[in-house]
């Protein structure tokens, strides 16, 4: 199947798990995952009204900015950023969904504050607390969230988890549950009801995070196809 395809299948499936929440399948954000995916892939994706492509690494994002691989949808940057890579996504990426450590969003201040914007971010939540695992820990996000409101060059838009790749579906759906606990937390407490994005579930789990209250999913091997991981 082409990426046209497999976003329309994939938006087929966002639409029915929406309807069993009771909600509507515009009130979710497809993000295409396009890790290891070339310009041309992007550009598919774009053509078929992608809501925005996502990025795992900096220095493959910078590639494909090159090739104008994301002209026409918005960019996120959704892997892990490193401080010293931030002034190369600051300014270029729409949306930064893994600021994860209290480190990286001071780093995110002080690159958007020399560019004279603001940049907005997702607090990543480490909800199964690994320690191989960067974000915040559930106890600690309302926290940060707090002092981010201090930042006058960041804007916090909501929250971001990747729940355990070993954790049973059961297990993912708790995770998923309490997660969105927190983001009504801190959206009611903090941020006036102003929060929008609740990015959760990625390709084999997206239905159940919409379910749980997912208003963003990252989805890339059932949009891309399986990853070529020899020769990335």
């Amino acid at each position: 199947m082409s990426i046209a395809e497999n976003i329309a299948r994939v938006r087929e499936h966002i639409a029915a798990a929406a309807r069993e929440a009771g909600r509507g399948p515009d009130e979710i954000t497809l993000v295409g995952a396009s890790k290891m995916n070339d310009a041309a892939a992007c550009r598919e994706a774009v053509a078929a009204g992608i809501d925005a492509l996502g990025e795992n690494r900096v220095q493959e994002m910078v590639q494909k900015l090159g090739e104008n691989a994301y002209e026409g949808a918005p960019l996120h940057f959704i892997g892990h950023l490193q401080r010293n890579k931030v002034k190369q996504v600051v300014g270029h990426a729409a949306l930064i969904q893994s600021a994860g450590s209290s480190a990286l969003l001071e780093e995110i201040e002080k690159a958007a504050g020399k560019l004279g914007i603001v940049q907005d971010v997702l607090l990543e939540v480490n909800i199964g607390q690994e320690e191989a695992k960067s974000g915040f820990s559930p106890n600690e996000v309302f926290a940060v969230a707090e002092q981010a409101l201090s930042l006058s060059h960041v804007r916090v838009r909501g929250v971001m988890t990747i729940p355990p790749f070993d954790a049973s579906r059961e297990e993912n759906l708790h995770y998923f549950e309490e997660v969105r606990g927190l983001y009504v937390d801190i959206n009611e407490k903090l941020f006036h009801n102003k929060l929008i994005y609740l990015s959760m579930g990625m390709s084999g789990d997206y239905e159940d995070a919409i379910r749980a209250g997912a208003t963003m999913v990252r989805v890339g091997t059932a949009i891309f196809g399986a990853r070529n991981y020899q020769n990335p």
